[in-house]
């Protein structure tokens, strides 16, 4: 059999279907890949796609060779998996959405075709799969506040000192920055001390109210990174602002874990950009 194909409008397409593809996992994954890891994967599964092409044998065969592999290879580039079940997970919920955003392109791309059957050459085309498969990916996306609450594994870097704490996502947690306006998460005092050792550095005072106590201050400091491992895939995120506990709220949290880090949700799927607040003080003699 005799194929003709256009390698880079096949190769655009691809890409295009994987990034949307990506995309929606990173929403159900707390967002834990960066837009230049997204990219990447995309086009490591686009160019490895084109491999069923270049074997000859039966179709299954061809599937097998050519879109395994590419899954494989664009979920590796996209995401920081740590281990075989997380990576069984994320291929399943690959091949979940794929299942998904095939019917539905298909679906739409059916109804375009019967409404405006005069463009149905241009709508079946590159461009019109590409829109297709845009309308299809903004159906499928959404964009909520998790309310989430549970436990999960944090390394916490400063400079060449690292610290390994269970940290809890605490859904209840809604400290900001006042400055910045960044999120805020709630650091034990041991914890801080091991990796400041004692030195002398500016904090920035961020207002609280609990339940407990009307109000107070926290004494907040800026961490350069903490690694946030969520179902076997890894969230960096950097420069976090980190507000010490001085009251001795943390404790042992399911089971026999000691959390010692209560971490606010924004900095896991809810995230959102946080703009810098410009604000104006009055200085009165």
């Amino acid at each position: 059999m005799y194929y003709e194909l256009y390698v880079d409008s096949f190769i655009l397409v691809n890409f295009c279907m994987n990034l949307y593809l990506l995309l929606l996992i990173n929403e159900r994954t707390h967002r834990t890949a960066t837009r230049l890891r997204l990219l990447l994967g995309a086009a490591a599964g686009a160019l490895l796609f084109l491999l069923p092409f270049f074997y000859q044998g039966p179709g299954w065969a061809r599937i097998l060779f050519g879109v395994v592999p590419g899954a494989g290879v664009m979920l590796l580039c996209a995401f920081r998996i740590r281990s075989v079940s997380a990576f069984i997970r994320m291929f399943r919920l690959l091949l979940f959405y794929s299942l998904l955003f095939g019917g539905g392109l298909l679906f739409v791309l059916r109804c375009a075709v019967r409404v405006l059957p005069q463009f149905g050459e241009y709508l079946t085309g590159i461009f019109g799969m590409m829109g297709a498969g845009a309308a299809v990916f903004l159906l499928l996306f959404y964009r909520r506040e998790r309310e989430e609450s549970g436990l999960c594994a944090a390394t916490l870097v400063r400079g060449e000192k690292s610290v390994r704490v269970t940290a809890l996502i605490d859904s209840g947690n809604r400290l900001t920055e006042p400055v910045s306006g960044k999120p805020v998460s709630v650091l034990d005092r041991e914890v801080f001390d091991r990796l400041w050792e004692g030195e002398d550095t500016y904090y920035r005072a961020v207002p609280y109210h609990s339940v407990g106590k009307d109000r107070g201050i926290l004494r907040g400091y800026f961490l350069p990174e903490i690694r946030l491992e969520l179902d076997g895939v890894i969230k960096i995120c950097r420069e976090v602002c980190v507000a010490v506990e001085e009251q001795g709220a943390f404790g042992r949290r399911g089971g026999e874990r000691e959390v010692k880090l209560i971490l606010n949700p924004l900095l896991i799927g809810a995230e959102k950009e946080t703009r810098v607040k410009k604000r104006k003080s009055e200085v009165s003699e």
